[in-house]
C-alpha cells in the first residue's frame, strides 16, 4: 500500500478486531518503506501503532519515530507485542502518521499484521533433510511428520493441518491430533501444504488462539505431456513430418531410434525411412516425472486406390478406403456420380464412404473420384470405382 500523506497528520489504517485469545501476546507490526528520494531533504514519516478500546481508551502504543531515508529501497519492519486482556473484548487497531504532509512524508505499507506469538512450533518430515518433498503423481509413498512445541504449554492440543490451495484456506486432517502424522499416499497431482498447530487446553475452542509450525510441503507433479502425433505414412520421395507434441514442467525428450530423422533435437522432426519403422517419444520433467509414446510410420511406394466396394453390411470391404493417404499431405477428396453430383467430400482426414449420401444408399454403378493436394505436393489423382450391392 502506497500512502501519499495529506497536509495535516492523522490516521491511515484503523480496524477492530474481535474473538481474539484472551491473556495471549500478539504482534502488531508493518514493513514499512520511506519511498523518498536522498537527493534532497524531505519530510520523514513518523508512525504510531495505537490499541485501542471501542471508545479510543488507550491500552498500548509504540512510535517508529522517523523512518529515514535510504541510498536504496529498503523494507524495515516497526511494530510492538501486546498482551490482551482477559476478557477478550473488542480492540481497534490504530496507525498514524504523525509528521505533516508537503515535500516528502511518502511511504510503502505491507504485511500489516496482528498476529498470535506462542512459543515456537517445529516439524519435519521424517528421512527427510528439507522440509519440501517433490515426488509425481501416482507416487505411493508414505511420509512421517513429526512435530516439537514448547514445553511452555500446560495442557496442548495439537492439530495437523492441510492446505491445497497455497496456504489461503486450512482445514483440520480428521483425526491427526498427534504430534506424529502419517501422510497418506495422494495420487492426484498437485501442492499440498501441511502444518501443526497447537494451542492450550484452556482457550482450545478459540480458532484464534492456535499457533502453527513451520510448512512441510508435498508437491505432487503431473506426468508431462508425450504425444507421438498420429501414425503416419511416407510416400517414398516425399518427407513425412512427425505431428508430435510434448509439454510439461521443464522438460526434455528424446526420439529412439533417431534413424532417417533429419533432426532429432526437434519434437516435430521430418524422416524418410527405408522400412516401415516405430518411434517412441520420451518426455521427462525436471522433477524426474516421464511418459513415453509411439508413432509408426509406414513406407509405400505410392498411393493405392481400391476400384471397387461392397457397402452390404457383411463386415467386409463395406467402406471405400483410400488406405495410404496420409492426413498430413492434406488431401482433398471428392467423389461424383455418374450424373456429376458431389456425394461425397473429405479434407486432409481418413477417407471412409459408406456409399451414402445424407443417409439415402446411393446407387450400384460407377463413381469418379478427384484427389488434390495441398500446396501441390503430390500430382491430382483421378479415376473411377465401382459400387457394388
Amino acid at each position: 500500500m502506497l500512502v501519499n500523506a495529506s497536509y495535516d497528520p492523522g490516521d491511515f489504517f484503523v480496524s477492530t478486531v474481535a474473538d481474539l485469545c484472551p491473556n495471549t501476546t500478539y504482534e502488531f507490526s508493518a514493513w514499512v518503506l520511506n519511498i523518498m528520494q536522498p537527493f534532497f531533504p524531505s519530510i520523514r514519516p513518523n508512525l504510531t501503532f495505537r490499541i485501542e478500546k471501542p471508545d479510543g481508551t488507550l491500552l498500548a502504543s509504540f512510535d517508529s519515530g522517523d523512518v529515514p531515508v535510504q541510498g536504496s529501497p529498503t523494507w524495515v519492519q516497526y511494530g510492538f507485542l501486546f498482551a490482551t486482556p482477559a476478557d477478550n473484548a473488542e480492540i481497534v487497531l490504530r496507525l498514524r502518521n504523525n509528521a505533516p504532509g508537503g515535500q516528502g512524508n511518502d511511504l510503502a505499507l505491507d504485511d500489516i499484521a496482528f498476529r498470535p506469538c506462542g512459543a515456537k512450533i517445529t516439524a519435519d518430515i521424517q528421512d527427510n533433510p528439507t522440509d519440501t518433498v517433490d515426488v509425481c503423481e501416482s507416487n505411493m509413498n508414505t511420509y512421517t511428520f513429526s512435530g516439537n512445541a514448547s514445553s511452555q504449554y500446560q495442557s496442548p492440543v495439537y492439530h495437523w493441518q492441510l492446505s491445497t490451495d497455497q496456504g489461503i484456506t486450512w482445514n483440520d486432517i480428521p483425526g491427526a491430533t498427534e504430534t506424529r502424522y502419517v501422510r497418506p499416499p495422494t495420487a492426484a497431482a498437485g501442492k499440498y501444504w501441511y502444518r501443526l498447530t497447537v494451542v492450550d487446553a484452556s482457550v482450545a475452542g478459540v480458532t484464534s488462539c492456535r499457533i502453527a509450525s513451520n510448512l512441510l510441503v508435498i508437491n505432487v507433479h503431473p506426468f508431462p505431456i508425450a504425444d507421438a502425433g498420429p501414425d503416419r505414412v511416407y510416400i517414398k520421395g516425399y518427407p513425412v513430418t512427425l505431428l508430435a507434441v510434448a509439454s510439461g514442467e521443464d522438460i526434455s525428450f528424446s526420439w529412439d531410434p533417431v534413424s532417417f530423422m533429419d533432426d532429432p533435437s526437434l519434437i516435430q522432426p521430418t524422416v524418410t525411412p527405408s522400412k516401415d519403422i516405430t518411434y517412441t517419444l520420451s518426455v521427462q520433467s525436471a522433477f524426474n516425472c516421464s511418459n513415453k509414446d509411439s508413432v509408426t510410420v509406414s513406407v509405400v511406394d505410392g498411393i493405392y486406390v481400391p476400384t471397387a466396394f461392397t457397402p452390404n453390411g457383411d463386415g467386409k470391404n463395406d467402406c471405400w478406403r483410400i488406405p495410404f493417404l496420409d492426413v498430413g499431405l492434406g488431401a482433398d477428396v471428392k467423389v461424383f456420380n455418374r450424373w456429376g453430383q458431389l456425394v461425397y467430400h473429405v479434407y486432409s482426414a481418413v477417407v471412409s464412404w459408406d456409399g451414402k449420401l445424407n443417409g439415402q444408399l446411393q446407387a450400384t454403378g460407377t463413381y469418379v473420384y478427384l484427389v488434390t493436394f495441398k500446396d501441390h505436393k503430390l500430382p491430382d489423382l483421378k479415376g473411377t470405382f465401382t459400387l457394388i450391392r
